[in-house]
């Protein structure tokens, strides 16, 4: 038996339910927050976080990079937030991620891998030019996001603060990556005709 027949095989999430499955501790997140405060917010985020990770494993028998080392993050400062009943772990969790994202990427360039490539996961086809500059933008976007979210915590209330999460980062990321159509079809390898 070969190793391709012993790999369970993978599977295509329905973009939907892929969303859904990313998006949804988010919002659980802001739901608990607002109804019974940050910690129990936390604990059901970091919840969510691993039921949404066993389900994405379970539908697509695959899990991404970036959910499971934002998962594996969620679950460490979140488990701070709670024993130490302090917040500022769960608020600097963004930071932390974003930062992390960024410095892979462009650690990854300067060893002449744009890794944003495998994130990509042949959804999209570009020149090496093209992965370069994309990659570049995603990591600046990343310490940007990352500097917006230390001035939002230390600047505003939680509640705010956990607002700002769902609805401000969120559209700014959905705007940032809409920007970047024209660059990938500028790139693209299979250019439509």
């Amino acid at each position: 038996m070969t190793t391709a027949e012993t790999q369970p095989a993978r599977r295509q999430l329905h973009p939907l339910l892929k969303l859904a499955l990313e998006l949804g501790p988010l919002g659980l997140f802001f739901f608990a927050n607002g109804r019974y405060g940050i910690f129990i917010a936390t604990q059901a985020f970091m919840v969510a976080v691993v039921i949404a990770l066993a389900a994405n494993w379970l539908l697509a028998r695959r899990l991404a990079v970036m959910p499971l080392v934002s998962g594996a993050v969620v679950l460490v400062f979140g488990t701070l937030t709670v024993v130490l009943q302090d917040d500022v772990f769960i608020k600097i969790k963004p930071t932390i991620i974003n930062v992390l994202f960024g410095t892979v990427l462009l650690g990854g360039l300067a060893f002449g891998k744009p890794l944003l490539e495998l994130v990509f996961d042949g959804v999209v086809s570009l020149t090496n030019e093209g992965w370069k500059k994309l990659t570049v933008r995603w990591a600046l976007f990343f310490f940007v996001l990352a500097v917006l979210n230390e001035v939002v915590w230390r600047t505003q209330t939680t509640d705010f603060w956990v607002s700002f999460k769902v609805f401000g980062i969120l559209p700014l990321t959905l705007v940032f990556s809409a920007l970047q159509y024209p660059l990938m079809m500028r790139h693209a390898l299979n250019k439509p005709k």
